[in-house]
């Protein structure tokens, strides 16, 4: 079907809306109510070249918790493009980059189904649209295996096109027409054009069915694998204007947002007046919340011609906050209670399986421990910018570096009093997310000055901000008991975890352990109960949720249990792995010991585990099984007399599935380990009264260049769909230092963070 029958069909005499974009198509699809195949076959056409459709899926969670079968079969739908033209090949990255990569690896998929050569590529950041793209988010590191069936489709679809297109031109069979390099190739005439030569006719011909288009086989992959630069690191190093705090709009006012340090405080009064009469202030006001501290609380907002005049007024700024609603919290007491209970039962008994009091009654041997971890902070490196523009009209244009746009449309929308369809949300390059953008409250402060201000508006938060009203890791503590053969052969487990609730229900966001979490699933007998504390102040994903604190004391318990049992500890948890099989219920969170056992065999393998080592100096060994990815990892270090460890090499192993970009996934592991170790060392946050006494990095310490071990990445190229990797190599770097210290010098670490108890890193030794 031609533009011209479309257009007598449709009636319309604008022609422009035929232009290519987009919108157009939409608008053209719900005017003249064409079928679904029809409007694919459409959108080949209107652009003047080859333009196909695809679909994502969307997430279950963002928590790595997605119930997304590996085979499930996602619709081939019109929401997102794949355009060749005479002038080039664009594809669009849907997802929101956050420095995982995805704005490279996600095009990388496309490219690979549709062989083309990568440097023909140009890859653009598509718009917020959920009608078009589904879901929009960065979290959970889901955007590859959520998108890894519906982009390889696209691409193979578009490739299979091209070769029909080739073959018709040439009056030859496709079967002797072959791909590479954004070519079709007939070898038998020596005869070859290009993509972007072929992408005319391609657009003329129905979209294949998609049992007629074949996927390539994992031999057949020429970009997979490969070192690829992201696609915006020029851009990045060059300091073009990427992220939230470089936006600029005409007749901008900027401005800072004071909330009360304690959750929940409200404005009784504020020097105002005084404020106002500062050196380029605009304005001051108090802002009431709206009721969802999530989306806005009340504080006090400060409108500037500079961001450096509204820091200067903030300075001077003097409120009186009501706090007799506020958080009251104190992590001292919440700790010291914690330890306490812990030493009993829970009263609420999650989970039990077997016969465990009867296995612990026969066990040869016992061991028991109690651990517990902090609350820290995301400390993204850029604190929280946004620019929001209220209009006249009632609408709302957002500039976000969120990790949820989609979702921070229908937050913006509810603190305005507007319609979300009257939000649109331009996505910026994310300076750090590590899940504290999954929230949206900045861009919430935002839209809320702007309206009341009349004008566009930029929000820049300090780092103070960003410490005193971040959705932290929650802190927790947990018991732990296990029962020996007298084969040194575990038989029972036990646990009481005490953690934190703001309800008095559920335990607060990230602060859940799952009764299938780790090995403790693979043992016969087992019994868990849980104690909820009550807690104010706002928690949420912190990378890698759960598992982040949770590998910690599971995995440096099995580490004391195979000490315990006279065992090697790789030995013993490859017994415990058992037979290759995939644990119940065999979906994309489920754990498959045999993945499992390769992992830690080829981690040992190249550190060399077992080696002769100086005295003073270990190896430890850790697994962790989080976002669908089975990692494992060895640490060697050394530690002297005064508790200074020197941190000599980390070893990672990886089974994700195929790997995409080489040089991204090894990015994303070794920036995990760094993220994981800086966090065990000296990260924490104390509580006092509802407050964060750690505000900036002088006393929130981050890990300093030169104490970084050397880290060698090694990948597992499995058949198995893919999962992400911005997280899964994280949960397992704390348990393997912990494991080898106590190898290193006999003393067994219990609590995070390691300054805690009087450990440090030294710098490096390249050996």
């Amino acid at each position: 079907m031609h533009v011209s029958e479309v257009n007598e069909r449709c009636q319309y005499a604008d022609k422009s809306i035929f232009a290519g974009t987009i919108s157009g198509m939409q608008r053209l699809k719900d005017h003249c109510n064409l079928d679904r195949r029809r409007f694919i076959h459409l959108t080949t056409l209107a652009g003047g070249g080859l333009a196909l459709a695809f679909s994502i899926a969307d997430a279950a969670e963002l928590d790595g918790r997605s119930t997304l079968s590996p085979d499930a079969a996602l619709p081939f739908e019109p929401n997102a493009y794949l355009q060749i033209s005479a002038t080039g090949i664009v594809l669009y990255a849907p997802n929101p980059e956050i420095g995982q990569g995805v704005k490279t690896a996600l095009p990388m998929i496309v490219a690979e189904e549709l062989d083309a050569r990568w440097s023909d590529i140009e890859v653009r950041q598509a718009p917020i649209d959920a009608s078009r793209y589904g879901s929009q988010a960065a979290g959970g590191s889901t955007s590859i295996p959520r998108a890894w069936d519906p982009l390889r489709r696209a691409g193979a679809t578009a490739r299979a096109m091209l070769v029909t297109a080739a073959a018709r031109k040439w009056q030859v069979p496709e079967t002797e027409c072959s791909t590479q390099d954004s070519r079709v190739v007939h070898a038998g005439s020596a005869r070859s054009a290009s993509y972007l030569e072929l992408a005319a006719d391609a657009a003329a011909l129905p979209v294949p069915a998609a049992d007629r288009v074949w996927l390539k086989a994992a031999a057949e992959r020429r970009l997979f694998n490969t070192r690829v630069g992201g696609v915006d690191s020029r851009r990045v190093v060059t300091g073009e204007p990427l992220y939230a705090s470089d936006q600029r709009v005409p007749d901008m006012a900027y401005a800072v947002y004071v909330k009360c340090p304690a959750h929940g405080g409200t404005v009784r009064s504020a020097n105002l007046a005084a404020i106002k009469k500062m050196s380029g202030v605009l304005d001051a006001f108090v802002l009431e919340s709206n009721g969802d501290p999530v989306e806005l609380k009340a504080g006090v907002a400060i409108l500037a011609t500079s961001t450096w005049a509204a820091f200067q007024a903030r300075k001077q700024l003097v409120v009186i906050w009501d706090e007799s609603s506020a958080a009251k919290d104190d992590w001292a007491a919440a700790s010291l209670q914690s330890l306490q209970l812990a030493s009993a039962e829970g009263p609420l008994l999650v989970a039990e399986r077997g016969q465990p009091a009867l296995a612990f009654a026969e066990a040869a041997k016992t061991v028991a421990s109690t651990y517990q971890y902090a609350f820290v902070s995301h400390a993204q490196l850029e604190p929280q910018s946004c620019t929001a523009w209220f209009k006249s009209d009632g609408t709302c244009e957002v500039w976000a570096p969120s990790q949820t746009p989609q979702r921070a449309a229908k937050n913006v929308a509810n603190v305005l009093g507007i319609e979300e369809s009257a939000v649109t949300v331009h996505p910026v390059r994310v300076g750090g997310g590590f899940g504290r953008r999954l929230m949206n409250d900045y861009a919430c402060d935002a839209a809320a000055i702007s309206k009341r201000a009349g004008r566009p508006v930029k929000l820049q938060w300090s780092r103070e901000d960003d410490m005193q009203n971040d959705y932290v890791r929650a802190g927790g503590t947990i018991a732990l008991q296990a029962a020996l053969d007298g084969d040194g052969r575990a038989t029972a487990w036990q646990q009481h975890f005490v953690t934190f609730s703001a309800d008095g229900k559920n335990p607060v966001l990230g602060g859940n352990l799952r009764a299938e979490e780790d090995f403790s699933q693979l043992l016969p007998n087992f019994r868990y109960t849980r104690t909820q504390l009550p807690w104010t102040s706002p928690c949420g994903f912190w990378r890698a949720p759960g598992a982040s604190v949770f590998a910690f004391p599971l995995q440096s318990f099995l580490h004391e249990m195979s000490v315990a049992a006279g065992r090697d500890h790789l030995e013993f948890l490859l017994e415990i792995l058992g037979e290759p099989r995939w644990l119940p219920p065999q979906q994309r969170n489920s754990l498959n010991t045999g993945r499992a056992a390769d992992v830690l065999k080829l981690a040992a393998s190249k550190a060399g585990w077992g080696k002769p080592l100086p005295r003073g100096r270990a190896q430890g060994l850790a697994f962790y099984f989080s976002h669908a990815a089975h990692v494992a990892e060895v640490v060697e270090l050394s530690v002297d007399a005064e508790k200074r460890i020197t941190l000599h090499s980390v070893t990672v192993a990886c089974d994700v599935g195929p790997i995409i970009n080489l040089s991204g996934a090894e990015a994303q592991c070794e920036g995990s380990v760094i993220d994981g170790l800086s966090a065990m060392l000296e990260q924490k946050l104390d509580y006092v009264d509802g407050r964060v006494q750690q505000t900036n990095f002088d006393r929130y310490r981050l890990l300093r260049m030169g104490v970084e071990p050397r880290i060698d990445v090694h990948f597992i190229q499995s058949d198995h769909p893919p999962s992400g990797l911005g997280e899964p190599a994280l949960p397992p770097i704390a348990p393997a230092v912990c494991n080898a210290v106590y190898s290193a010098s006999g003393q067994r670490i219990r609590r995070l963070p390691i300054s805690e108890e009087g450990y440090s890193f030294k710098v490096a030794l390249r050996s």
